[in-house]
Formats: C-alpha cells, structure tokens, sequence
C-alpha cells in the first residue's frame, strides 16, 4: 500500500503526536541510524537523527538495541547499494525476532523506483521507504506506521529546503553546513540531478545565523556543502555569489576556518580563488574535482570545461601562492577511454601536483547516459592504470611534503593518530594530515606544529 501523504497531518504536528505516544512508555525507545556515502548524507544523517530524538527516541550504537532502525544511503556508485541490500539481509532475523521493530530505509538509493519497488517486493520487513524526502517526511511516515499503516513510501523529490532544525552532531568542534541541494550539470557518469533534484540554494541569512550559532557554541571548523558550491546564489531572488557568501561568513568573529565541498571547475572563478586568499576565515585549499585530463573524455563527460580552462585555474592561484594546496578527483577507465586519454591524465597529474587526489575506476550506473556506453575496456586494464596512477601520485605527495619542513602551521587536532603511540593528529589550514606527540586533552583546539618531517600521506611536527 502507497501513502496518499495529502491526508496526513504536517510534519510538526506528527512529531509532537509521536513525542506524547513515546513519552508513555515505560524507557524512552532506542534508534540507530547509519548513513552511507558522502558528507551531504552524513549531513542528512545528523538532521534525522536530531528529528528522532526530539520525538522522544535516545539514539544508540548498537543496532540490536534498538527499536528502530534507519539506514540513510547513497546512490552514486552500485556497490554502495549492494551493501546497503547485504545489510538489509542480516537484520532480517532481528525483525522476527522483534515484530514490533520498525525498519526505515531512506536517502538517495530509495529515491530511484525500481529500488523502492526491489525493498517492496523482495524486503517485505521494511516498514517504511523514504526518498530524499526524508528530513522533510520522517514524522509523518512514522506517524502514518503507528497509525496502522504496514508499509509507507514516499519518494518523490521534496523541494522545500528543511529550515529551523536541531542536527544530532557527530562531533563538538566540527560541523557540517549545507548550503543547497540538488544539481543542475547531468555529468553523464553521475545518479545525483535524477535523485536530488534541481538545485536550490539556502538564504544567505540561514546560513549565516546557522554558522554564527555555531561558531558561538565552540565549533571550530565548519564545512559548507553543496553538490556544486560554486553556483550556490543562482536560483536565489536576490543577487549573491558564493565568494559573495564567503565574505559575509568570513565577518564572523571567532576561533574558526570554514572549509567547502564540492566545487565545479566550470564555476570557479577567479573572484573565488582571491577570496579563498583574502579571507582570514577561509582555509587555504581547495578541492576541484576535474575527473580527466583528456578532453575528449571531459566531453563526453559532460563536464562543460576543457583541459586548457581547468589549467588557466589552477595557474591564477599558484601565480599568487606558489604553494597553494590543491586536491582533485579523478575517474580512471571512464567508457572506451583510449591509452592516449589515460596518459593525458597522467600528464596532468604530473603538470599540476596535486596534494593529493580521491581516485575511482568507473563504476557504471543504472540509470545514467554513461551507462549505455560502449566501454571495451577490460577490468584488467583498468586496474593497471589506476595502479600507474596511485603510483605517480605517491612520488608527488612525497616531494610536495617536503615543503612543509621547518615551517610553523596551524592545526585543528581531531583524533588520534592511526599509526604513532602517543601522538595525535589533526588537519592544517591547507588540509594536510599532520601528527604530532600529545594528547586528547588537546581534542578541539588549535596548535601551532613546526614541521619536523614528511611522508607521503602526511607530516610530522611538535607543538610550539
């Protein structure tokens, strides 16, 4: 049975129905919620778990625990959905076990009909489905399941942008804004336009109350997150650019850096680089995914800039900062992508210098133009050039280090180090991993680390 949501009362209503039906239990009922994929999900994670708990639910680590149980996924690559299906698999037993147990799946994944019709047929346990609708639909999904309603769905895309919420955070000091949703740019690889929608750009003043806020409560990094940032503003009423946005979030006074994802080659302008320089505020990196250094692929790619523009870029900010951190992601074995194309990547690569890069073998995606492509590529050779890629790219991180040696940089320490007893680590300004001899009395806070040494994923200082 589909949900006609018009006959449902509003979302607040539904909370506040729950919050009375959950007070009356005996303990307050537990929920576990693991969100899939990238930092917009994990975002998205954190908004439904604030949801939940202010329904009355206390939020808990152990899935056996709980009385509800919410898995937020993502869409963009298949395996990531395969997983999300094996994990559906093997909590099975704990709905037989616990027939009162509800089961939500939401997020990217279900937004696409044939999963949301696959859940419905072959997962029958799940109670509700929710597109990426669901910060804006959860209440009254679940009021509609204590209200006798065995399975509710509802996939459509929301346009209305959740405003005035309560985020669960994950961490004290580190926080995730988003700025906009949705995508206007098709790449012909990418699920995203189909399962988010167009996009649709918050009012500059939320964000700014929404930082200030959380500038003021302690929060010393805030990350702005959109599918394209750099085109954050155009659908708005008003005129403002996200440098533009920047500007104002960089008036703020406090102890913090604010940092961005993703950005568009085809946006960045030079009014972002200056920005990204000039503002006190703003770390010193950036992040510009260019996927290819072949033109041709670029093209079919649908990504709207060539080689030449990508370049032009990259050289206005390292004419005015030699040293500039740039990082970038990149897809290998793209369909039919020739030798040639692989090696004008590779050159790229080399030209360039990248900090580092977040590198993929094209994973075709139901759904997308790339997907019909004819690709004669074996996996085999995919794997060969991803692996002469990840090569050069380890030579490069080892040199690009070194430059960090005897300088003096700022560092937010936010754990422990993963290889080095006693020693913790942390992100620079330019978003390199520096680890360093301390402790978690220092969790939070910002140091000055004079860089003793390098590796090729990170270096090593002690604090001044």
């Amino acid at each position: 049975m589909n949900l006609d949501r018009n006959n449902l009362p509003k979302p607040e209503i539904c909370m506040q129905e729950i919050k009375n039906w959950l007070s009356q239990r005996p303990e307050p009922p537990k929920a576990y919620l693991h969100a899939f994929g990238c930092q917009l999900n994990v975002a998205d994670g954190e908004n439904l778990s604030g949801i939940l708990q202010a329904m009355g639910y206390v939020m808990t680590d152990d899935v056996k625990q709980a009385s509800l149980i919410l898995y937020h996924t993502c869409a963009v690559r298949e395996n990531a959905e395969d997983r999300v299906f094996g994990t559906l698999g093997s909590i099975k037993k704990l709905k037989q076990e616990n027939p009162a147990l509800i089961i939500c799946v939401t997020g990217c994944m279900t937004a696409q009909k044939q999963v949301a019709d696959k859940i419905a047929k072959s997962y029958r346990y799940v109670d509700i489905v929710l597109g990426t609708s669901a910060v804006n639909r959860l209440a009254q999904m679940l009021y509609a399941h204590m209200h006798g309603l065995r399975y509710a769905q509802d996939i459509e895309t929301v346009i209305d942008i959740p405003e005035n919420l309560e985020p669960l955070r994950e961490s004290k000091f580190k926080a995730s804004v988003p700025i906009m949703y949705g995508c206007n740019n098709f790449c012909t690889y990418c699920i995203v336009p189909y399962v988010r929608g167009r996009e649709r750009s918050r009012k500059p003043e939320n964000i700014v109350s929404e930082v200030k806020k959380l500038i003021q409560d302690g929060y010393k990094e805030i990350m702005l997150l959109g599918q394209n940032v750099n085109s954050y503003g155009k659908d708005l009423d008003i005129k403002i650019t996200f440098p533009e946005l920047l500007r104002e979030l960089n008036k703020i006074s406090g102890e913090y850096w604010i940092r961005f994802m993703s950005s568009h080659p085809k946006d960045a302008t030079p009014e972002l680089m200056d920005c990204i320089l000039e503002c006190e505020h703003v770390a010193k990196h950036l992040h510009l995914p260019v996927q290819s250094g072949s033109n041709e692929i670029l093209k079919r790619m649908n990504r709207n800039y060539t080689v030449e523009k990508y370049l032009s870029q990259v050289n206005y900010i390292r004419e005015k900062n030699p040293d500039f951190s740039l990082t970038t992601d990149l897809i290998i074995g793209f369909p039919d992508e020739s030798e040639q194309d692989f090696q004008a990547t590779l050159a790229l690569v080399k030209q360039v210098k990248y900090d580092n890069m977040y590198s993929f073998i094209y994973s075709k995606r139901t759904g997308t133009k790339a997907a019909s492509m004819l690709d004669s590529i074996s996996d085999s050779e995919k794997s060969r050039r991803m692996q002469e890629l990840l090569a050069v790219q380890r030579e490069i991180s080892v040199e690009n280090n070194k430059r960090f040696i005897g300088k003096i940089l700022t560092v937010l320490c936010d754990g422990e180090s993963k290889k080095r007893s006693g020693h913790m680590s942390g992100r620079s300004s330019e978003n390199m991993l520096v680890e360093f001899a301390g402790n978690a009395d220092m969790l939070g806070k910002f140091l000055k680390i004079k860089i003793t040494d390098s590796r090729s994923n990170c270096v090593i200082g002690e604090i001044i």
